[in-house]
């Protein structure tokens, strides 16, 4: 059975633009199963119930969790995996001659579970984890602006790392969105301007939506809205 890997980032960026619902029916496109692990569900529901903050949302998510539109792996099955990942990860990149901790157990434990699950496809909008991945030498430039000094890379405890993660195929909420308008998922909000007031809207809509993404937490660069706002111009979808 198909199945897609979530992080804690992708789902509070739905939430927070209100698109939760897009999960649902994305699912069915997808024909399979939405997961997350302990440490997300830990951080999007079981947190954020216990304060002020955030509570509302936190009961948005939970309704998906109860209707079994997200499902969530339980710890002890991706626990060994998730400790040998973030030991190598933790111990790929060295600055004065000490490893820098780059990552922690939330967004490690939701690869360990996409290895586990042999996902179709992880869901991960949090740049280091990414990069991490899909190109660590960017992710040392980046760790070295940063600090202001060399950073060095291990490529023993750094291959060990990647070849674990070999078949990873990671995506963003930004797709997710992308997906949705192009379903047509998103059509509700052009009906309700029935008088035409807002010039070219499903420009505005799609442009909105990607926009309301990347500035709840997503890391998605200008250039790549441009680039999908161009697409679908071409592919005159909008």
């Amino acid at each position: 059975m198909k199945t897609m890997v979530f992080d804690a980032g992708p789902i509070i960026s739905l939430v927070m633009n209100n698109l939760l619902w897009i999960l649902e029916p994305l699912q069915k496109k997808f024909g399979g199963y939405f997961y997350i692990t302990e440490a997300v569900k830990k951080e999007i529901t079981d947190i954020p119930l216990q304060s002020k903050k955030f509570k509302f949302e936190a009961l948005q998510v939970q309704q998906y969790l109860s209707n079994g539109v997200i499902n969530v792996i339980p710890d002890y099955k991706i626990e060994a995996h998730t400790k040998r990942l973030i030991e190598a990860a933790n111990h790929s990149f060295v600055a004065h001659n000490h490893f820098i901790q780059i990552v922690h157990n939330g967004e490690i434990s939701v690869l360990a579970a996409s290895c586990f699950l042999e996902a179709d496809a992880t869901v991960m909008d949090e740049r280091t984890s990414r990069e991490l991945v899909e190109r660590p030498n960017i992710l040392a430039d980046v760790l070295s602006k940063k600090l202001h000094t060399p950073v060095k890379i291990n490529k023993t405890n750094l291959n060990l790392f990647k070849e674990n993660l070999s078949a990873i195929k990671i995506i963003r909420s930004f797709e997710l969105a992308t997906i949705a308008f192009e379903s047509g998922l998103l059509d509700k909000y052009l009906e309700q301007d029935e008088e035409k007031s807002v010039p070219h809207l499903r420009k505005t809509l799609l442009e909105g939506v990607l926009w309301g993404i990347k500035l709840n937490g997503c890391a998605v660069a200008r250039s790549e809205i441009d680039e999908i706002i161009s697409v679908e111009e071409r592919e005159k979808r909008i």
